[in-house]
């Protein structure tokens, strides 16, 4: 576990996102980090499409960054 440096703004915003969600500040932050990166990997998925990525990593025990795929699309006929 390490130590990350963020602005003072962004931690506001972390702790009323936190509260509002009812995360730990730690739980949102990893979120958003999880998010971000999904989406820098995968910048063709939207939000929900991301959400659902991490649904699915969650279910089958798999929470690896790096193991988190999209599904595979159907081939064109």
């Amino acid at each position: 576990m390490g130590i990350l440096k963020i602005s003072e703004q962004m931690h506001e915003s972390l702790r009323s996102t936190s509260a509002a969600l009812s995360r730990s500040i730690n739980a949102q932050a990893e979120h958003w980090l999880r998010v971000g990166m999904l989406a820098e990997l995968n910048p063709n998925l939207s939000y929900g499409e991301i959400c659902q990525l991490l649904i699915r990593a969650h279910q089958s025990g798999d929470l690896s960054i790096t193991t988190v795929h999209p599904a595979a699309e159907p081939e064109a006929a």
